[in-house]
C-alpha cells in the first residue's frame, strides 16, 4: 500500500468537497488562534483566603461540586 500525501488526496476530491476541506482548515486555524490568545487570569486569587480555617482545600472542592450537581445542604 502506497502513502498517498495530504495534498494528493485533497487534489482527488471533487471542487465542491476541496471547498469543505478548506473552510474546515480555516476552522482550525481560527480556533487555535483564539486558544492562543485567551491567557489564565487570576483575578480570583485569594478570594477565599477567609474560608482557609474553616475548609480545606478538598472540602471546598466537594463543595463546589455539591454546588453545580444542585445539591444543598443548607437548605434543608
Amino acid at each position: 500500500m502506497t502513502e498517498t500525501s495530504l495534498q494528493d488526496m485533497i487534489q482527488a476530491l471533487p471542487p465542491e468537497l476541496q471547498d469543505e476541506v478548506r473552510d474546515f482548515v480555516e476552522f482550525l486555524s481560527e480556533r487555535k488562534a483564539k486558544k492562543r490568545k485567551a491567557k489564565m487570569r487570576f483575578a480570583w486569587q485569594g478570594a477565599l483566603k477567609d474560608l482557609r480555617s474553616q475548609y480545606t482545600s478538598v472540602e471546598l472542592q466537594h463543595r463546589i461540586s455539591d454546588i453545580r450537581a444542585g445539591f444543598d445542604e443548607t437548605a434543608t
